[in-house]
């Protein structure tokens, strides 16, 4: 048997993605930045542990660990660094630019997913990842034209339906993981 926690990967990025869309339509540009910071460390924290932990140790069979892993590790960098950004009043504009990199990549694996069938709900999974590669890939943009209310509004739908995408997964994965996990036992040393 394998360690498998992309249930709780699945859920902070679930909570990340709502925070996010929510700071997009109703923090960014605004006096108090500082409310924000605490969701996004405790997104991040999460994220960039198990996202690294799952990219340099492979505990899951298959591609599973650069689609979850590396994914995973890139979102908890993004969050961690904006927490901080938001703590020393820094712009967030560098972030956006690392963002689009990041959303690339979300992008190429959400085709990709489809692609493989990679799971038996590849399509909302695959969709999943491109909503939020598409969210990184115009998180500079977003940045930069703060004031542009269309392109927030749009932007924050976008991140919401990746959240409720990702949601359903998480928990019917948690449904599904409670059940076929509850006979484990440790290996006897």
């Amino acid at each position: 048997m394998f360690i498998d926690y992309v249930t709780l990967m699945l859920i902070n990025l679930a909570a990340g993605l709502a925070l996010l869309a929510g700071y997009v339509y109703f923090g960014l540009g605004r006096s108090n930045q500082r409310r924000w910071i605490p969701g996004f460390g405790v997104v991040g924290a999460i994220a960039l542990v198990t996202g690294l932990h799952m990219t340099l140790t492979w505990p899951i069979p298959g591609s599973f660990n650069i689609a979850f892993g590396e994914t995973t590790a890139l979102f908890g960098i993004l969050f961690v660094g904006t927490s901080l950004t938001l703590a020393m009043g820094w712009e967030l504009l560098t972030l956006g630019i690392y963002g689009f990199f990041a959303g690339l990549v979300s992008l190429l694996i959400g085709f990709r997913f489809i692609n493989l069938g990679l799971t038996p709900i590849a399509v909302p999974a695959g969709i999943g990842f491109i909503l939020v590669g598409l969210g990184g890939i115009f998180a500079a943009l977003t940045l930069y034209l703060k004031e542009n209310r269309l392109l927030r509004t749009i932007g924050g739908i976008v991140l919401v339906a990746a959240a409720l995408i990702f949601a359903f997964i998480g928990l019917s994965s948690y449904w599904a993981h409670l059940a076929n996990f509850s006979t484990w036992q440790p290996m006897p040393k």
